[in-house]
């Protein structure tokens, strides 16, 4: 498996910056790593993405040197098995809301002794058996980023136990589904939703585990970095298109 670049960027204390993906086309893929963004989260969860697209953005990630994370639909071993065998760089795990959750996301990503992830060799992640075995299971354990994402209420209770689970890389908080939890879907800049993640924000840190967090405008995103998250994903594919057509349009419109 590769060196994990955006791992070593996060471990050196830098902070980090991608959008979330939901067009299936690899040249998006390819213009993000060109606009500059450190890193592209695929999104399996929420749109069309199948295997073979995210096969096919991965690749072309590699070719554009960003950074393929991809958010599996759930936290469920084969879910997480078939994107890490395609070669995903690391892997976004949704609904993570204690101890138990946390330990099978990573044993669903680590091969023996730290998990118990399911054992193939021929995968694109070993460049299809070409390369050592024994290098290969340790690597792939060495480079793999594990990204939690707590979501509710019931995920910041449990924190404490989630981060004395080892082998997790980032603690993402989703705003979205937190203001949700908290009765108030949708107001995420809202004081109740800033200060549960703020408590989030303040225990990761104490534990020397990086942040990541999610932010429609740039406003916002610089303002959770000045905060302390290091892992900062920035709007989504369509989002970023569609404010851009609206944009050129208003200006357009207006002369």
């Amino acid at each position: 498996m590769k060196k994990n670049i955006l791992k070593e960027a996060l471990q050196n204390g830098k902070t980090v910056f991608g959008p979330f993906l939901k067009f299936t086309d690899p040249a998006v893929v390819e213009i993000m790593g060109h606009a500059g963004f450190d890193f592209v989260i695929i999104d399996q969860e929420h749109g069309p993405i199948s295997t073979q697209n995210t096969q096919n953005m991965i690749r072309a990630a590699e070719a554009a040197g960003i950074t393929p994370i991809v958010r599996v639909d759930k936290n469920e071993e084969t879910s997480i098995l078939r994107v890490l065998d395609i070669g995903a760089h690391g892997v976004e795990i949704p609904q993570i809301n204690c101890k138990g959750d946390a330990i099978q996301a990573v044993n669903s990503v680590k091969y023996s002794p730290q998990g118990f992830r399911g054992v193939c060799r021929y995968v694109r992640a070993a460049n299809y058996s070409s390369m050592d075995k024994f290098q290969y299971f340790e690597s792939a354990n060495k480079e793999t980023m594990i990204i939690t994402h707590i979501e509710g209420i019931k995920g910041i209770n449990n924190l404490d136990e989630i981060l004395s689970v080892e082998g997790i890389d980032v603690i993402f908080i989703g705003p979205y589904d937190l203001s949700q939890s908290l009765g108030i879907p949708g107001k995420v800049n809202d004081p109740l939703v800033e200060l549960k993640m703020k408590e989030v924000i303040t225990k990761c840190r104490k534990n020397n585990i990086a942040v990541g967090t999610f932010a429609d405008d740039t406003e916002t995103a610089k303002f959770w970095v000045s905060l302390g998250v290091q892992y900062m994903s920035f709007s989504v594919d369509v989002g970023i298109l569609c404010n851009a057509c609206s944009g050129i349009f208003d200006e357009l419109k207006n002369k």
